[in-house]
C-alpha cells in the first residue's frame, strides 16, 4: 500500500542478497565465543544458590590457592557507585544498581547473582577453582510475585528504597521503587457518560528474549592500560561507557569490537560480564574470555516484567470511547527499572480520547533484573487493554476492528505524552485487516478469531558513520550500528542509492569503538531510521566533494557541476561540453585533485516516525486437552517505507512468533525456594516451525516525511499486539476470557472444565 505516488528507485525496495550471508550460513561468522588470544585464559563466574541471602562474607583463599588460577575477582574489586538516577525518563540507570547487578555486594538478591569470578588456565581448572570459594550466606525471605512484593511486611529486597514519584516522599523503604502517571481530560465524567463499560484485571508472567546465542566476551589489558573487548551486545559504544565506569577507567583507554550478534531483541543492551572478564584480565595480566552456559542465560541475564494489570473501558452506543484508565504493577527484578513507564505511555495511545488515565508501580522482586524485550512494556500493557476493548465491542455488537477504526489516532491527534501525529498510519493497518479476505473467511467448530493493535514509539537517537572512496569507485561505509538484522543491506542500500552507483560496490562495516563516532544502541527500530540518515548525510558529503573534483579536472566553478545517477554532469549548457564523469573517473584521478575522497556524519535523528500495526489470528482450541492450535496470523503494519521488504517481513514474522510464544506457553517457573525450575530450551517453551503457521505480513507503507527515503522503523510494533490476537482468537472459539499468560493447555482446560461447570 502507498499512501501518495512514491518516486522509483533503482535499491530501496529491491531485494538484493544480504552480504553476511555466506559466512553465517557457512559457520565462517566470528560471534563473541568465536575470539581467542594467545595467552588466554578461561572465566567462570560463581552464582548465589539463594533467592535472598545476606553475604556475610566470602573465603577465596583456597581458589587461589589451587595451580593453574590466575585471578579471583569479588565485589572488592569494583568501585563503589554512587545511588543516582541518570539518563531520559522512561530510562534511567542507576550504576549503584548495575554494579551491584554485576556482582553482589551486601546481598544476593536473586539465583543466579554473581558473587565471585575466578580465571584460570584451563575451563576445568576454573570449575573446580568455583568449589573451593567459601561463601557465608545469611538466608532471608523472599518474595517473587509483584502483588506481594507491594504488601505491608513483603521481605524487602533494599532496606533504603524508597518509592519515587509520591509526594510527600514516603518515611518507609518498600520495593516500590518508583510511580507514574499520566492522564488527559476527565476519566470521571467520560465514564458517566459511556452507555457500556468494561473492566477487567489481568497477570503476565516474565519470558526471556530466547535469543540462540549466550552472553559471552573476550578481555584484554595491556600494561599500558589501554584495554580491549570483543563481545556480542547491541551496542558496544554502550558496553565501553558502562564498562569503564563500573571498573574505573577512561573510555579513551578501552576499545570494544563488535562480533556477531546471534539475537538481542533487546536482552544484550546490557553488560553483565564484560566489567567482570575486564577485572579478570586487568588481575592477572592475561586476555580473559567468559561465557555463560544456557542455565546462566536464564537465572541472570533479564527476562521482561512480569505483571498484574487492571483496564476500565467506556463508550457510547455508537462506539466512541469516552472513557479509558489502567494500572500496571511490573516486576522490575532485583533492581529498579522494568518498562513500566512505557507501558503506561502507551496503553491507549493508538487511539484518539479524550478522557484517559494511566498509573503504574515499579517493583522490585527476587528475580533477574528485567531487561529490554522487542518493544519493552508495550505487549504487556496492549493485551491487557486490547483483551478488553474485545470485550467491549461484544458488549456493544460492533466489529472489533470497526471499533478500532472509529477510535484511531489520525494526524493531528495527540498523546498523553504531549506528542502530536502528524504521519501515522494507524487507520491504514485496520482498513487493511478489514479489507483482507481472509477477514471475513469461515471457521469450524472449536475455531476462533482475533484481532489487536499495537503501537511503539520508535526511536531515533545518536548514530554516526564514515565513507571512503576507493580508487576503483567502490565505497566503504562504517557506522557504529550492529547488525542484528540485516540492517548492513538496508544501509549499503541508501547509500548506493544516494551515490547513485550499484549495491554491489558498497560495503558495509562495522567499526569498534575507537574508528568510528558515538552511536547509540541498536533497538528501539532505530537503526535504518537514525545510522540510515547518518548514512545518507555521509553520502551527500561525498557527492558535494566528488562534484568539487569534478569541477577541477573540468576547470570550472563547482557550482556548475551536478551530480545524477552516480556521475558528475555539466549543470547546463553554458558550464561547457564536457562528457560525463563517473564515481570510477574521479577516484582514480584523486592524487592530482586534492587526495582521499571521503565524508563523516554524525546524527541526533529526531524524525520517527510512529510504529503501528494490527494482527489477526485464528485458532482453535482443543476442548479435551486445552491445547491451542495457530491457523492463521496475519499482521498489517505501517512500515513507513520498506527499504528491503524481505527483511521488513522478516521482521513482522519473528515479532508474531515471539508474541505467540509468550501468549501460549513461555514463562520462568519458581519453586517455594525461588529456584528456576526450567532454565533451558527443554522446559523453557518456545514456538517451534511445527507449532507456527505461514505468517503473512500486510506492508502498509505511509511515508514518513522527515526521513529522506521515508523510513519509520520496523523491529518491535510487530510483536505488541500479538499476544492480545491470540487471547481474543481463544475467547472466540471457547466463550471462555482467560486473563493470565500464558495460555497453557493446563491453564485452557481447567478454564473450560470451570466454565462448564459454572
Amino acid at each position: 500500500m502507498h499512501d501518495q505516488a512514491e518516486k522509483t528507485f533503482k535499491w530501496v525496495g529491491s531485494r538484493p542478497v544480504r552480504p553476511d550471508g555466506v559466512d553465517k550460513v557457512t559457520g565462517a561468522a566470528r560471534f563473541a565465543a568465536d575470539f581467542s588470544l594467545p595467552g588466554m585464559l578461561y572465566g567462570r563466574i560463581l552464582r548465589s544458590p539463594h533467592a535472598h541471602a545476606r553475604i556475610r562474607g566470602i573465603d577465596t583463599s583456597k581458589a587461589e590457592a589451587l595451580p593453574g588460577v590466575k585471578a579471583v575477582a569479588t565485589a572488592a574489586d569494583f568501585p563503589e557507585m554512587p545511588s543516582v538516577y541518570a539518563g531520559p525518563f522512561r530510562l534511567e540507570a542507576n550504576f549503584a544498581h548495575i554494579s551491584r547487578n554485576i556482582m553482589a555486594r551486601e546481598k544476593a538478591l536473586y539465583e543466579g547473582h554473581t558473587v565471585a569470578a575466578v580465571a584460570a588456565s584451563s575451563a576445568k581448572l576454573a570449575a573446580q577453582a568455583l568449589e573451593l570459594i567459601e561463601v557465608d550466606y545469611e538466608v532471608l525471605p523472599h518474595v517473587i510475585d509483584v502483588v506481594e512484593a507491594m504488601q505491608p511486611g513483603a521481605p524487602l529486597l533494599h532496606e533504603d528504597l524508597i518509592t519515587r514519584g509520591i509526594e510527600p516522599a514516603p518515611t518507609e523503604p518498600s520495593n516500590v521503587a518508583k510511580y507514574v502517571e499520566f492522564g488527559v481530560g476527565d476519566v470521571a465524567q467520560g465514564f458517566a457518560q459511556a452507555d457500556q463499560i468494561v473492566e477487567m484485571e489481568f497477570t503476565t508472567k516474565p519470558v526471556h528474549q530466547g535469543y540462540i546465542e549466550p552472553h559471552a566476551c573476550l578481555a584484554s589489558y595491556d600494561q599500558d592500560g589501554q584495554a580491549r573487548i570483543w563481545c556480542s551486545s547491541q551496542g558496544h559504544f554502550t558496553v565501553r561507557a558502562a564498562t569503564a565506569k563500573l571498573v574505573g577507567m577512561k573510555q579513551a583507554d578501552l576499545t570494544v569490537t563488535e562480533a556477531e550478534v546471534g539475537g538481542a531483541f533487546g536482552g544484550k543492551t546490557v553488560v553483565y560480564l564484560e566489567p567482570v572478564a575486564l577485572v579478570l584480565a586487568r588481575k592477572s595480566g592475561r586476555p580473559v574470555k567468559l561465557a555463560m552456559n544456557r542455565q546462566e542465560v536464564f537465572r541472570a541475564s533479564g527476562p521482561t516484567s512480569g505483571s498484574a494489570m487492571k483496564v476500565k473501558l467506556g463508550a457510547s452506543a455508537d462506539g466512541t470511547i469516552t472513557a479509558a484508565e489502567a494500572s500496571f504493577m511490573f516486576q522490575a527484578g532485583a533492581f529498579p527499572g522494568s518498562p513500566m513507564v512505557n507501558a503506561c505511555m502507551v496503553a491507549f495511545t493508538r487511539y484518539d480520547l479524550a478522557n484517559t488515565k494511566s498509573w503504574g508501580y515499579d517493583v522490585v522482586v527476587n528475580r533477574p533484573k528485567a531487561a529490554a524485550y522487542r518493544a519493552p512494556g508495550s505487549p504487556i500493557a496492549t493485551y491487557a487493554v486490547e483483551s478488553t476493548l474485545d470485550e467491549l465491542a461484544r458488549k456493544l455488537e460492533i466489529d472489533p476492528l470497526e471499533l478500532r477504526l472509529k477510535n484511531a489516532a489520525r494526524n493531528g491527534s495527540t498523546t498523553v505524552f504531549d506528542l502530536t501525529f502528524t504521519n501515522i498510519g494507524y487507520a491504514e493497518t485496520v482498513e487493511a485487516m478489514i479489507a483482507h479476505p481472509d477477514y471475513q473467511a469461515p471457521l469450524a467448530e472449536n475455531q476462533g478469531r482475533g484481532v489487536a493493535s499495537g503501537y511503539w514509539f520508535n526511536a531515533g537517537g545518536e548514530s554516526s558513520a564514515t565513507m571512503h572512496v576507493n580508487d576503483d569507485g567502490t565505497v566503504v561505509v562504517a557506522t557504529g550500528s550492529p547488525d542484528l538484522s540485516g540492517t548492513r543491506t538496508s544501509l549499503a542500500m541508501m547509500a548506493a542509492e544516494t551515490l547513485g552507483i550499484d549495491y554491489h560496490d558498497v560495503r558495509i562495516k562495522v567499526a569498534d569503538t575507537a574508528n568510528v563516532g558515538f552511536t547509540f544502541l541498536s533497538g528501539g527500530s532505530r537503526v535504518t531510521l537514525a545510522t540510515g540518515l547518518a548514512v545518507v548525510n555521509t553520502a551527500n558529503e561525498v557527492i558535494a566533494e566528488l562534484c568539487r573534483r569534478a569541477a577541477l579536472m573540468w576547470d570550472v566553478d563547482p557550482d556548475g557541476v551536478t551530480w545524477e545517477d552516480g556521475q558528475a554532469k555539466p549543470a547546463g549548457s553554458n558550464v561547457g561540453d564536457f562528457e560525463p564523469l563517473t564515481l570510477a573517473q574521479i577516484a582514480a584521478a584523486k592524487a592530482t585533485t586534492g587526495g582521499p575522497i571521503g565524508g563523516r556524519a554524525s546524527v541526533n535523528a529526531d524524525c520517527s516516525g510512529p510504529g503501528v500495526a494490527t494482527v489477526m489470528c485464528d485458532v482453535e482450541v482443543d476442548p479435551e486437552t486445552g491445547k491451542v492450535t495457530i491457523l492463521r496470523a496475519i499482521a498489517a503494519q505501517d512500515v513507513g517505507r520498506a527499504i528491503h521488504p524481505g527483511y521488513v517481513e522478516g521482521q513482522i514474522h519473528g515479532g508474531v512468533v515471539q508474541g505467540i510464544g509468550w501468549a501460549l506457553n513461555e514463562e520462568y517457573v519458581y519453586d517455594a525456594e525461588g529456584h528456576l525450575e526450567n532454565p533451558s530450551f527443554l522446559d523453557y517453551r518456545m514456538p517451534v516451525a511445527s507449532d507456527l503457521p505461514m505468517i503473512e505480513a500486510v506492508l502498509v507503507e505511509v511515508t514518513n516525511p522527515l526521513h529522506p527515503y521515508g523510513v519509520k522503523g520496523v523491529g518491535e510494533a510487530n510483536i505488541v499486539p500479538t499476544m492480545a490476537a491470540v487471547a481474543n482468537a481463544v475467547r472466540d472459539a471457547t466463550g471462555v476470557r482467560l486473563t493470565d499468560l500464558p495460555m497453557s493447555p493446563p491453564r485452557v482446560l481447567a478454564a473450560l472444565e470451570a466454565a462448564a461447570e459454572a
